[in-house]
């Protein structure tokens, strides 16, 4: 694209978004008044669920027993606890089988089946003090949710001689879903106030403070809108609104910050509000479009997964991000035409200012951007050795990961003391066999009773099984078999113990399904998937990089760094929430694996972030190098024009992703916290020593591109658009004479 066409453009989106600010303002203050309308009452549509591959053969298995043997598939358990006395005492089994036909009587409640009805041992404690009532609640999980709200108070507690308390999947999905809609209020209540003290020490003035908050504030009223509509399409996960909140919020307030900080550039050295406005827009604003074009790919990877909780994050994010961009480019130059110079008021640090003395040469040493400079001169001196180690250390940092473990979420996701938790933790100890742990077989198409004898055997004697019971059969023709393994239920022994089962031939047509099952389908649809995922995200990231600097090199720099700046987030992820290091002083129950699907999320995310603070760093070296030819410094120039924006952009958006990470469910504590590492990385590491190092070491060959790329990007490719030198200093109004400082 030419600069003639590019500045006609922009010019025309400029008289669009400011001519006429008010009634832009008034439209933006009713739709995020609808918006609020619109997103109540999301929390209740979200699922916990959605961390299998609905294609896969567990699946298909899972649905097949709860729609013929729904007594198989309980997500309800009863824990009766009998006190002193045994439950085979004839009043304890008297008051237990009226406990159990109240339950079969509740309205929604099928296959309700209890020790007192059956006599299995596996529903009775080790020490028979406490016994089991296992129902299931028919529905999805939305009216699961409601029958169990209206059926625990009349059950749980003091129930005559006996004591009951309710645990099962439906009472652990119900209380995580309560305590991550808990951790999100706080969460926000924790960040917004931080940010606001955040924004004021970048910017000075409160009102300049006040625009990327306001803006951060749309952005999550917006994001609950936006996960509303999308329940009415698709499952979405509860999980997401924590990301999404903490991604809409932290990239409003970033785009906001860089934007805010243009325009008060341009200002400092006299140019009009509406042209201020206009040269904002074509530079820092056309950054901002690209950046968000950039995450959002690296979210639109997760889609080639099956799993609906990958698919809803990327729904959801995409959407998210968008809208950020858009409140960025839309509503913020509208507020910045109405404020004008205004925006500079209310400096909070004048009276700071003005106790400022000192000899000429103290003043250069606060130079905006002169820090910066010495760092990239510093950097660019020794080249070598910072490139080799920075990479070595993010290497190291990372090795951790190697020995993942991959498993499923439980009730250890939980806070200790949870009352599902300390119910499951109390039927996981106390009684035989793992009630709920085991594999169950299905097994479809006619057969004689020795053939399922035979089935049974062979399958009794391979290796890890404890115990098989059945078959069970219904009146659709249909039969099931229930295996116990060794060891725990999704163990490395489990695992194999499926690929076994699946093995093993029979006369009948076999699924299973369980636990370790699903966990098996699992890793295998994100192994099966992950080479397109990541196929996408290099290919479309290269493309992207390319279009924005006309470079060969540079792209494949970016993807590189990119990956090495995630080392640190995910050795952490492996040594801290899998191995259990730092558990007490997090609070959480290192259960020694992570659940498959987060590390693709978590690459994702971050990713994409990465790349955020990529085009923002390489946006302005491109434009310093169009405009003086000189790569050396034009890379100096850019990180003294950006590192300290782009760190304090990190560090807004660490905060952010630090107070979901102050959740008390394990897996949201760890996606706030190693995404907040990976942020802060990327931003004070790579950006700031590998980058330039990097590209030091490549020099005028970093430009290079050959002649049909070349002429491709000068027709297609963006840029700036405005290469006159802005001025430096995101802390107060810059001057013309500080144009060069420190480079």
């Amino acid at each position: 694209m030419s600069e003639v066409n590019t500045g006609r453009h922009s010019g025309g989106w400029t008289r669009f978004v400011t001519a006429r600010p008010r009634l832009s303002l008034l439209v933006a203050l009713v739709i995020t008044a609808l918006a609020v309308v619109a997103g109540s009452g999301v929390a209740d549509r979200l699922s916990n669920g959605g961390w299998e591959d609905p294609n896969a053969e567990s699946t298909y298995a899972t649905k097949a027993l709860e729609r013929e043997f729904p007594a198989s598939q309980p997500n309800l358990l009863l824990l009766v606890d009998s006190g002193s006395r045994s439950v085979d005492d004839p009043a304890v089994a008297a008051e237990a089988k009226r406990l159990t036909d109240r339950l079969a009587a509740e309205e929604g409640i099928v296959g309700v089946g209890s020790y007192w009805r059956t006599g299995s041992p596996a529903l009775r404690s080790e020490d028979s003090r406490e016994a089991l009532i296992a129902a299931r609640i028919e529905g999805d999980e939305t009216n699961a949710f409601k029958v169990l709200d209206r059926i625990a108070p009349e059950f749980r507690g003091e129930r005559g001689a006996l004591k009951v308390s309710i645990g099962g999947p439906v009472a652990v999905r119900s209380e995580m879903q309560n305590t991550i809609q808990e951790d999100l209020l706080r969460a926000e209540l924790i960040a917004l106030p931080v940010t606001l003290i955040l924004l004021v020490m970048v910017f000075g003035s409160a009102v300049a403070a006040l625009l990327p908050l306001g803006l951060g504030i749309v952005a999550i009223l917006g994001t609950n809108a936006i996960l509303r509509g999308l329940t009415e399409l698709t499952e979405v996960s509860v999980f997401a609104q924590n990301l999404t909140t903490a991604l809409g919020l932290g990239l409003a307030i970033d785009y906001a910050l860089f934007i805010v900080r243009r325009f008060r550039e341009e200002l400092a050295v006299g140019a009009e509000v509406r042209d201020a406005v206009g040269t904002t827009l074509r530079t820092a604003g056309r950054t901002v479009l690209f950046s968000a074009l950039t995450v959002a790919v690296s979210l639109a990877a997760m889609m080639v997964f099956p799993q609906h909780f990958l698919r809803s994050f990327a729904y959801a994010g995409i959407a998210v991000v968008l809208l950020a961009a858009a409140a960025a480019l839309i509503l913020l130059p509208a507020a910045l035409m109405l404020l004008g110079h205004r925006v500079n008021a209310l400096d909070l640090r004048k009276a700071l200012r003005r106790r400022r003395t000192g000899s000429e040469s103290e003043k250069k040493d606060v130079e905006p951007g002169a820090g910066w400079a010495r760092t990239a001169a510093l950097v660019m001196r020794r080249a070598p050795f910072f490139a080799v180690a920075t990479a070595t250390g993010l290497i190291l940092l990372g090795l951790p990961f190697l020995g993942i473990k991959f498993g499923t979420a439980d009730h250890r996701q939980l806070p200790p003391g949870a009352d599902s938790r300390v119910v499951q933790e109390e039927i996981q100890d106390g009684f035989p066999g793992s009630p709920g742990g085991g594999l169950e077989v299905l097994a479809e198409g006619a057969a004689t009773p020795a053939e399922y004898t035979d089935y049974r055997t062979r399958i009794a004697a391979l290796p890890g099984v404890v115990r098989v019971d059945g078959p069970v059969p219904s009146s659709g023709g249909h039969a099931y078999f229930a295996v116990t393994p060794e060891g725990q239920a999704v163990g490395e022994g489990a695992q194999r113990l499926v690929k076994d089962i699946r093995a093993e031939p029979a006369v009948f047509d076999t699924s299973v399904t369980g636990t370790a099952a699903v966990l098996v389908d699992s890793k295998a649809a994100i192994a099966d998937r992950l080479p397109w995922a990541l196929a996408v995200i290099v290919l479309v990231t290269l493309l992207l990089v390319f279009l924005l600097t006309g470079s060969v090199l540079i792209p494949v720099q970016a993807v590189v760094l990119n990956a090495l700046s995630l080392t640190a987030m995910f050795g952490a992820t492996v040594w801290i929430f899998q191995d259990g290091h730092l558990s007490g002083l997090l609070g959480f129950t290192a259960t020694g694996d992570i659940e498959t699907s987060l590390p693709v999320l978590m690459f994702c995310v971050a990713f994409g972030l990465s790349m955020d603070y990529g085009v923002f760093l390489l946006s302005r070296i491109k434009e310093e190098y169009d405009r003086s030819g000189d790569h050396e410094h034009a890379v100096a120039f850019g990180l003294r024009r950006t590192g300290g924006l782009i760190t304090a952009a990190a560090v807004i958006l660490a905060v952010v992703m630090v107070a979901i990470g102050t959740s008390r469910v394990a897996n949201t504590k760890m996606l706030g916290l190693g995404l907040a590492l990976a942020v802060l990385m990327d931003a004070m590491v790579v950006r700031s020593l590998l980058v330039p190092a990097v590209m030091k070491l490549t020099g005028k060959a970093t430009w290079w591109a050959p002649g049909p790329l070349r002429r491709f990007h000068e027709r297609f490719g963006l840029s700036e658009g405005d290469s006159r030198p802005a001025v430096e200093g995101p802390a107060e109004p810059p001057v013309r004479d500080r144009d060069t400082a420190g480079v």
